[in-house]
């Protein structure tokens, strides 16, 4: 690790030293959004509300949503759009399923809608976000606060491009990451003043030790998830079963939904609360509260039902176990033991089935963990243990460093290749 660091910074990685400054650059930029807030909201009348979805933007906003700052939607419509493209391409729409078949040019017309679609919610998002927060407000400022907050997502996505570009990494990933460790400190600095103030002396310095020592657990525990794989091995008819000493498999990642069985589940289970809002109606919000919001057991238990379901549901949609099968069965390919066709397909699926269960119980407690410390505790609410939160910022670390890995390999490689010739 120690030594990729000096690779890094050694003079003849320019390019690389290029590109991880700008990309500290754009997310300077993020940052300094996020404490502008709304033109014309009095920040002092300004109340958090425990609306689930709310609190996950807020979070990968670095605080974004509780401040009304102009970037309180962060990339979130975005996100939102790229999963309803997703569902769409499952020839629901012929169209965007015969764009996805066309290739890149294809990919590129669905990136454009996508965007379009991501705009479009930031609106409607930000109208609704706009009668959660402001009262007895006209019309006209209602849309005002909906067309800047659309600007603020519109603005993210343009910085978001040329982060990829010119930068490091994904760029709409790397400024997700970028909110949610912006409000870590803030939330340490609030776990210490909360656990010392309840216990005082060294009592409140242990607590405080064990607390942290706990949320760094659930931090390796994630880095485990996350990197684990169920391996199915693969023979070709025509060729040995491993070349240069590596075996050919197919990898199966433990949770291949990643985060998104989460934000479907956040987003179903705090949409009657919004539309409660909108309506400010007082025996729906009260039936709201008391059933369906996080806080409620009912609510909690649909929640973590409906993230077990979408877990299935995405990675089934991901990982098609038939057109896998045929796929290995027209290039020769087969598991050994098993049958190709029907039963290569068939045993593919008890494996998806087996390590889906899994995955998804783990994500479901990773996102519960969160609301059952918050019921127990006496901590505020912006004080969390694990949270989906961790679950993005390991993963787009992951794929980060990866990523930086595969650069300093690269420019070795082709220095090796100019020194030979």
């Amino acid at each position: 690790m120690f030594a990729k660091l000096l690779q890094i910074f050694s003079p003849k990685n320019k390019d690389l030293q290029k590109r991880i400054l700008f990309t500290f650059g754009a997310l300077f930029i993020f940052k300094l959004g996020i404490a502008i807030i709304v033109p014309g909201i009095d920040q002092n009348a300004l109340g958090t509300r425990s609306l689930g979805f709310l609190e996950l933007i807020n979070a990968m906003g670095g605080g974004a949503m509780e401040r009304f700052s102009i970037f309180s939607l962060g990339v979130m419509p975005y996100i939102t759009a790229s999963i309803i493209m997703q569902l769409l391409e499952m020839d629901i729409v012929p169209y965007i399923a015969d764009l996805a078949k066309q290739g890149q040019t294809g990919r590129q017309k669905i990136n454009a809608i996508t965007r379009y679609v991501g705009i479009a919610l930031a609106f409607i998002q930000g109208y609704m976000f706009s009668f959660t927060y402001l009262q007895d407000a006209s019309v006209f400022q209602y849309v005002q606060f909906a067309v800047i907050l659309t600007a603020g997502t519109a603005f993210l996505l343009w910085l978001g491009d040329q982060i990829t570009a010119k930068g490091f990494g994904n760029g709409i990933s790397m400024l997700i990451m970028a909110g949610i460790i912006a409000s870590m400190p803030t939330m340490f600095a609030s776990a210490w003043a909360g656990i010392t103030a309840s216990s005082a002396g060294i009592m409140g310095i242990i607590a405080f030790i064990l607390y942290v020592l706990v949320y760094f657990g659930v931090v390796i525990g994630v880095v485990y998830v996350q990197l684990a794989e169920r391996r199915i091995q693969i023979q070709y008819a025509n060729r040995s079963s491993s070349v240069l000493g590596k075996q050919t498999y197919i990898p199966f990642k433990l949770n291949s939904a990643g985060v998104v069985p989460v934000i479907f589940a956040s987003s179903l289970v705090s949409t009657p609360a919004l539309v409660a809002d909108f309506m400010k109606n007082e025996s729906v919000s009260s039936f709201i509260n008391n059933w369906l919001s996080l806080s409620s057991a009912t609510g909690f238990v649909l929640y973590v039902l409906l993230i077990i379901v979408f877990s299935y549901f995405y990675t089934f949609l991901q990982i098609k176990p038939k057109e896998l099968s045929e796929n290995l069965q027209k290039n020769g390919g087969f598991i050994p033991a098993v049958r190709p066709g029907k039963e290569t397909n068939e045993y593919l699926k008890t494996v998806l089935n087996r390590i889906t269960i899994v995955g998804a119980l783990f994500l479901a407690f990773l996102a519960g963990l969160p609301i059952v410390f918050g019921l127990f505790s006496t901590l505020p609410a912006s004080v969390t243990v694990g949270g989906t939160s961790l679950l993005i910022v390991v993963g787009v670390a992951l794929e980060s460093y990866k990523q930086l890995e595969g650069k300093l390999l690269s420019t070795t490689y082709t220095k090796e290749r100019r020194k030979r010739k």
